[in-house]
C-alpha cells in the first residue's frame, strides 16, 4: 500500500512513517505542510492520504476540501487532536473518509488504512497514455509514435509517465526525485538531468524532431505536445 502522510510534528511524523514501513511494509511519503501534501497528492497516486488537521500554511481540512473540488477520488484519513462531534462532522463534510483522534495507537491506524485500502478508491490507470501521436504503454514500457517504437528502462518509463500525467505543468527536480527515486534516496539531482538526457535520446529514435520534454531553467521539467 502506498501512503502519503502529512504531519508537521517532526517526532510523530518520523515515528509514524517508520512504523508504517517497518510493521506493515507500506511505501510512505512523509511531508510536513499542507502545500506539499496538495502537490504530492495532485501529481501521484496513493492508496490513502493521511492528513493532519492542524498544519502550517494550509491545514489538512482545507487540503482535503480542495482535492475533492479538483475531483480527487482517493481515500483520505484525517488525523487531529479535535475530538468533539462537531469537529468530526466538519472533517467528514470536508471530504475525509475516516477520522482518527490523537493520540492514537499505530495498530489502530494500520487497521483503518487497511479498511480504506480495501475499498479501492483509486481508479486503475489505463494501459495507454497518449499525447498527440505519442503513446506510452504501461504494461510493456514501450513508447510508440506512428510506426516507430522504443523500450524504456524502469526509471525512464516512470519519469515519462509522471510528466505525461502532469502535461503542461512544471515539475520541480526535487519533486521528480522524491516521486521516482523516493524521499530517502541518496541519489542526487544530477541523476534527474542524466535520466532526462537518456529519455530525450530515446524519444528522438521514434521522432527525430521531438522536443516534448522542456527544461524550465532553475525549476525543473515539463512536457507538452
Amino acid at each position: 500500500m502506498k501512503i502519503l502522510l502529512a504531519e508537521d510534528d517532526q517526532r510523530l511524523g518520523e515515528l509514524t512513517s517508520h512504523l508504517l514501513r517497518k510493521k506493515a511494509g507500506y511505501t510512505v511519503d512523509w511531508v510536513t505542510d499542507g502545500e506539499e501534501a496538495y502537490d504530492y497528492a495532485s501529481v501521484s497516486s496513493y492508496d490513502v492520504l493521511v492528513l493532519d488537521w492542524m498544519m502550517p500554511g494550509i491545514d489538512g481540512r482545507t487540503v482535503c476540501h480542495q482535492l475533492r473540488l479538483d475531483g480527487y477520488t482517493g481515500a483520505i484519513l484525517m488525523l487531529t487532536a479535535r475530538d468533539s462531534v462537531q469537529d468530526r462532522i466538519k472533517g467528514l463534510d470536508g471530504g475525509a473518509d475516516d477520522y482518527l483522534v490523537k493520540p492514537f495507537e499505530i495498530d489502530e491506524l494500520m487497521a483503518r488504512l487497511r479498511a480504506l485500502g480495501r475499498r479501492s478508491f483509486t481508479p486503475l490507470l489505463e494501459d495507454i497514455c497518449r499525447m498527440g501521436e505519442l503513446e506510452l504503454h504501461r504494461t510493456s514500457h514501450l513508447v510508440v509514435c506512428g510506426e516507430n517504437q522504443v523500450q524504456l528502462s524502469l526509471k525512464e518509463f516512470q519519469l515519462l509517465d509522471l510528466l505525461l500525467k502532469n502535461r503542461g505543468r512544471v515539475l520541480s527536480r526535487q519533486l521528480i526525485l522524491d516521486r521516482i527515486w523516493g524521499m530517502d534516496t541518496e541519489v542526487t539531482l544530477k541523476t534527474i538531468d542524466a535520466t532526462v538526457k537518456l529519455l530525450r535520446k530515446k524519444l528522438t529514435q521514434i521522432d527525430p524532431r521531438s522536443n516534448w520534454i522542456q527544461n524550465v531553467w532553475g525549476v525543473g521539467y515539463k512536457i507538452e505536445a
